[in-house]
């Protein structure tokens, strides 16, 4: 039999950890607002989203790992895009008898390895094959392709394959678990890579990002990436975006939102004075993609479709408070193989 006083701190804990979930979602609640729920059976796990630059209405999305090559578009309510010439032979999110599930635009000559993030810039699209699990990838890169019209094209060809690795990996997998990215975004040409931590396994969580930038690139070799910027407090970022006036830098994990504002000068990116609001795994699920409606308006999505709304009014200051270990142990919860 446990000793009582062992009982009581145990009942503690858990009222307390039932507590701060409470105040998490009760602060996220007041903040996020959900927009939709993606109904297209086709999206099936929701990896990242960019909002298209040259075409009204339209959000371009992917799946995560292990999907055909492939983007959709959807509008801002969710719903899939399809070019009209081919309705009578492809259906959205109802299914109609004699058609087949519209399989989106087709990637060709390319492979969703782990497919985890989408920028545009200056009419291009950008899809960060990047994920690495088990750090221990060495053919990681960026597909890069002109933005095709999304209600008048079907397949597209990528301009370039852009291999990258990390100049501070030597060993695969390496000691501790660095070199896993889901975000990316881009500025002026310049790509940008998040890196996302674990310890010494693919189980063992830890806090911390490291920013990576790609000035010039060749296809036929591999580019190492420049180390640039780092900031420990973030959690698990999961995906990367610029506002569209370019002056602030917004990432996103499973338990946490930030902004950094664009530096004054070079681009040291988070090392300016941040803003953070907590996320509640409860209310927001896995957010894994991100993008930005306007210049004060960002668009989260999950795995499962689901898509919220923040506006940056409503995310404050950092108070230099870091959050990663509520984070964690949301996330162990959440998913108990995790320590």
């Amino acid at each position: 039999m446990k000793p009582i006083y062992t009982i009581l701190i145990a009942i503690s804990l858990t009222i307390s950890i039932a507590f701060t979930n409470q105040l998490l979602s009760a602060q996220q609640d007041n903040v996020v607002t959900k927009l939709f729920d993606i109904e297209f059976a086709e999206i099936s796990e929701l990896s990242g989203v960019a909002k298209s630059a040259q075409y009204d209405d339209a959000f371009w999305v992917h799946n995560d790992s292990g999907d055909d090559a492939r983007i959709f578009a959807i509008d801002s309510e969710g719903k899939v895009l399809i070019p009209p010439f081919l309705n009578g032979q492809y259906h959205g999110e109802q299914a109609e008898g004699g058609k087949e599930p519209w399989p989106g635009l087709q990637v060709e000559l390319a492979a969703n390895i782990d497919w985890e993030d989408i920028a545009i810039d200056d009419g291009n699209i950008y899809i960060a094959d990047m994920g690495n699990n088990g750090n221990a990838r060495r053919d990681l890169g960026i597909y890069v392709l002109t933005e095709p019209n999304p209600r008048a094209i079907f397949r597209a060809r990528p301009l370039q394959f852009i291999p990258v690795s990390y100049p501070d990996q030597d060993t695969y997998p390496p000691e501790l678990w660095r070199f896993d990215s889901e975000s990316i975004f881009v500025h002026n040409g310049v790509v940008y890579v998040l890196t996302k931590h674990r310890g010494k396994g693919v189980f063992q969580l830890a806090s911390g990002t490291n920013l990576y930038r790609l000035k010039d690139w060749q296809t036929d070799q591999i580019n190492v990436l420049e180390k640039i910027d780092s900031f420990d407090d973030v959690f698990f970022p999961t995906a990367a975006d610029l506002s569209p006036n370019q002056e602030w830098l917004a990432v996103t994990g499973y338990t946490e939102l930030w902004l950094f504002p664009k530096p004054e000068s070079g681009d040291a990116w988070l090392s300016g004075e941040a803003r953070r609001i907590n996320l509640s795994l409860m209310t927001t699920g896995i957010a894994e993609a991100l993008t930005w409606i306007d210049d004060s308006t960002l668009m989260i999505g999950n795995e499962r479709g689901g898509v919220f709304q923040v506006s940056t009014n409503d995310i404050p200051v950092y108070d230099g408070q870091a959050n990663w270990e509520e984070g964690m142990e949301q996330f162990r919860r959440m998913f108990p193989a995790y320590r």
